[in-house]
């Protein structure tokens, strides 16, 4: 039986960081996808892709909202975009206080981000945002119970660890050529 807790698997998590201490290429993990634009109008969305994943692959239609010019009839980049931050950042964080023994009852987040779109319509050269704000409901077990600073300490930590949220705040080098 494994060691899990808060459904974090510690074993799978031992065995990956060993692997990445012999060698470290282990831990670069590649992430692809092909996508298409859908020119049907009737179809409801304006982009496909498929995606995969070490069990199988998950079609996701993205759609962007009416004032972007798309129907709005699927959820849109940015929002994939924000719900991909806020489940790396607090999947970082349960597995920080898993690795730290610590059990929870109970794991809410809200998350917020404001999008400004006056750069994307060559209106300004304003921030597209200012940032995302997480609020965090954790409830631990009794026996784990531990003051407020050591738990922003270890929310602290799942910031500056969280793969999402580093890419978000360092300089990705983007590289789009035609075929």
């Amino acid at each position: 039986m494994s060691n899990q807790i808060n459904n974090i698997d510690l074993d799978k998590i031992q065995k990956t960081i060993e692997s990445g201490q012999r060698d470290m290429q282990f831990l670069k993990k590649p992430v692809k996808l092909e996508g298409e634009w859908n020119f049907d109008i009737q179809k409801g969305y304006q982009f496909k892709t498929e995606l995969a994943y070490e069990k199988g692959k998950e079609v996701i239609e993205i759609d962007s909202p009416s004032f972007l010019g798309g129907g709005g009839n699927r959820l849109g980049p940015m929002g994939y975009c924000v719900a991909g931050i806020t489940s790396c950042y607090i999947t970082t964080f349960v597995s920080i206080l898993s690795s730290n023994g610590i059990k929870l009852n109970k794991l809410r987040i809200n998350a917020e981000c404001n999008i400004n779109f006056a750069k994307t319509f060559d209106i300004s050269d304003e921030p597209i945002t200012e940032g995302i704000n997480f609020e965090i409901d954790a409830q631990m077990e009794e026996k784990n119970k531990m003051d407020k600073q050591k738990l922003q300490q270890l929310i602290n930590m799942a910031e500056e660890r969280c793969p999402a949220i580093y890419s978000m705040s360092h300089m990705i080098k983007v590289s789009a050529k035609l075929k």
